[in-house]
């Protein structure tokens, strides 16, 4: 049997997106951070016809990297790589200061 420690303890710590637990209680009840109010403001602007947008810093809070998901009728009968194209052009001038970007387009079902 291996002894215990904490190598073997490390994988229960973490919550499901690798972040430590502790981490993952505190954002759970804070606020939005401010790059998320940021890029959530640009994308309301953008897309004035989204029934939803949700902007999530899944970067531990520095703002490297966010996951967006976007429900809007500006995406009907577009494929999703031009949907996509169209949330990155909006996201221009943010972009630049990312490390990377998980975007979730989708149409709002009638």
């Amino acid at each position: 049997m291996a002894a215990w420690g904490p190598t073997a303890a490390a994988p229960l710590l973490r919550g499901s997106r690798g972040l430590p637990l502790l981490h993952c209680v505190c954002r759970m009840f804070a606020s939005q951070t401010e790059g998320e109010l940021r890029v959530t403001q640009v994308l309301k602007e953008k897309f004035p016809r989204a029934t939803a947008i949700e902007v999530t810093d899944i970067s531990g809070g520095c703002g490297a990297m966010y996951e967006i998901k976007i429900e809007s009728e500006e995406f009907k009968e577009k494929r999703t790589v031009q949907q996509h194209q169209m949330v990155n052009q909006a996201l221009k001038e943010e972009i630049k200061g990312m490390h990377g970007l998980r975007i979730f387009t989708s149409v709002p079902k009638r």
